[in-house]
């Protein structure tokens, strides 16, 4: 386990404001509710005396947090290689391929990236979810940030949080788009699928938002940029398919094979073999959540996607007329 220990004066500033409150301004490393549990805990004293969290301050005294990082994951660590695109001492950028699940969960124990991740570096297990703070779909391949500090952790949050980390994806979906838009639909759990989700009203769903934009078109297929502001579960899968645009390839999602009339061998040949939905995060940017450095990383998309794309595009030449 690790230790950490800070002692600090209280600002004169903070006299009359809560013992909890102004704790989670002097030490912005920890999220609120860490810094409440431990004071509750009795590992954030006020001039050597255990004191409750709502305690009004006066200002001048003595704070002193002393307390153990307990283990937050029990999952086994596993030698499962990552492709890591970053790594510095507060966090990772991972190219996630597609079929990687992240978390272990029902039908997938073991195998995923978190046990990778634990692998890589043991600490992560001190951290929430082991510090993956965004998740990508098994079968969606690309670009995910993972913190190795609780600083970079509760800065990661809450730039999510705050629609400040820049996520950018590429798709392929049926139909043919003329242009870009915008979907502002709630999304919540399916009614009669809980491997679902769903768009809802705005009592049942959480808001969720999804820019998207033509990069080109097929005969019958598009391929389109997609950005969020929200990070909902399966958001662009739902957004598009409620537009009546669903990806290529998604099993929940998709409505099955649809093959183009008079499509080329070559191309029903890449569509009855695309069995995933074909989606790639292959853009990730924001600010470094301890140093303030921007950073910003791309991923290409993957040879599945590009077969498929190929295939496409040599489709519609082959049925351009002459």
């Amino acid at each position: 386990m690790t230790t950490v220990r800070h002692e600090a004066i209280v600002p004169l500033s903070a006299a009359g404001r809560r013992f909890d409150q102004a704790l989670a301004e002097m030490f912005p490393d920890y999220s609120r509710s860490r810094l409440t549990a431990w004071i509750k805990d009795g590992a954030a004293t006020l001039d050597g005396a255990v004191t409750a969290p709502r305690h009004l301050l006066r200002g001048g005294e003595k704070v002193l947090l002393q307390a153990e990082l307990a283990v937050e994951v029990h999952s086994q660590p596993e030698a499962i290689a990552l492709d890591v695109v970053h790594q510095d001492d507060y966090l990772l950028v991972l190219n996630k391929p597609a079929g990687l699940v992240v978390h272990p969960g029902a039908g997938n124990p073991a195998g995923t990236v978190l046990n990778a991740l634990l692998h890589l570096d043991p600490k992560l297990a001190e951290l929430p979810r082991g510090g993956i703070v965004h998740r990508l779909d098994k079968e969606t391949s690309g670009l995910m940030v993972v913190a190795r500090s609780l600083a970079a952790h509760t800065g990661l949050v809450e730039m999510l949080s705050r629609h400040e980390v820049e996520r950018q994806y590429e798709a392929v979906v049926l139909g043919t788009l003329v242009a870009g838009g915008t979907v502002d639909a709630p999304i919540g759990r399916h009614m009669g699928d809980r491997l679902r989700q769903a768009v809802r009203d705005e009592e049942d769903g959480k808001h969720a938002v999804t820019h998207y934009r033509l990069r080109e078109r097929f005969r019958a297929h598009s391929l389109i940029q997609c950005s969020l502001e929200t990070g909902r579960t399966h958001q662009i899968r739902v957004h598009m398919a409620h537009i009546g645009h669903p990806l290529v390839g998604d099993p929940l999602y998709g409505g099955g094979l649809k093959l183009p009339k008079g499509a080329t061998p070559d191309l029903v040949a890449a569509l009855r073999g695309f069995r995933r939905q074909a989606l790639h995060a292959e853009r990730l940017a924001f600010e470094h959540p301890v140093t303030g450095e921007p950073l910003s990383f791309a991923a290409e998309r993957p040879a599945d996607q590009q077969g498929l794309i190929d295939a496409l595009r040599a489709d519609a030449v082959g049925h351009e007329p002459e």
